[in-house]
């Protein structure tokens, strides 16, 4: 991102816009204006580590389930952990009764699908709970943050297994 947009993306973010919509890098990737996606409230803690969500904005995931509540989490790390292991994280949730699944697009900060976002591991950038799957909204995108943040892999979303956050806890890049 040049100089310009840069300065640009700094203003949209302090006038609660969209990176993406001030800099005219594309459409936004937020969901449409028909699913209203629930924000985390100050008390609301991530089933998997029991952080305080709302205090990592720019981390924030979402699962959200048909009846709709949800549960936040505070990276797309512990939104996959709880996807792999339900009956310990969500007793009595099914996978099957999910309504969707959002992460929070690190360029423009807006909420993506998390099935449509591509995800980078390896990088010099860390989440709340250290190594992270970023979320990038394009391929392109995940290979831009690549080469700026000496990431190591791109991963699609059906790319992530249950193996692979437990690497990522451990600073491991590489499933051999």
């Amino acid at each position: 991102m040049d100089r310009r947009r840069a300065g640009a993306a700094l203003l949209a973010v302090a006038a609660g816009c969209s990176i993406r919509a001030a800099t005219g890098a594309g459409p936004t990737a937020s969901p449409p204006a028909a699913t209203i996606l629930p924000q985390p409230g100050p008390r609301d803690l991530c089933p998997v580590c029991g952080m305080l969500v709302a205090r990592y904005p720019a981390w924030v995931a979402v699962a959200r389930y048909r009846d709709g509540h949800a549960h936040f989490f505070d990276g797309a790390k512990d939104l996959f952990k709880y996807l792999f292991d339900l009956p310990r994280y969500a007793p009595g949730h099914r996978r099957e009764d999910l309504a969707g699944l959002w992460v929070t697009e690190f360029y423009g900060l807006t909420r993506i699908d998390a099935r449509q976002a591509w995800y980078v591991i390896g990088s010099d950038v860390l989440g709340p709970m250290g190594h992270e799957f970023v979320p990038l909204a394009s391929r392109a995108e995940a290979e831009e943050f690549i080469r700026d943040h000496k990431g190591k892999r791109v991963l699609a979303f059906v790319d992530i297994t249950a193996e692979w956050a437990e690497k990522l806890d451990r600073g491991q890049f590489d499933l051999l």
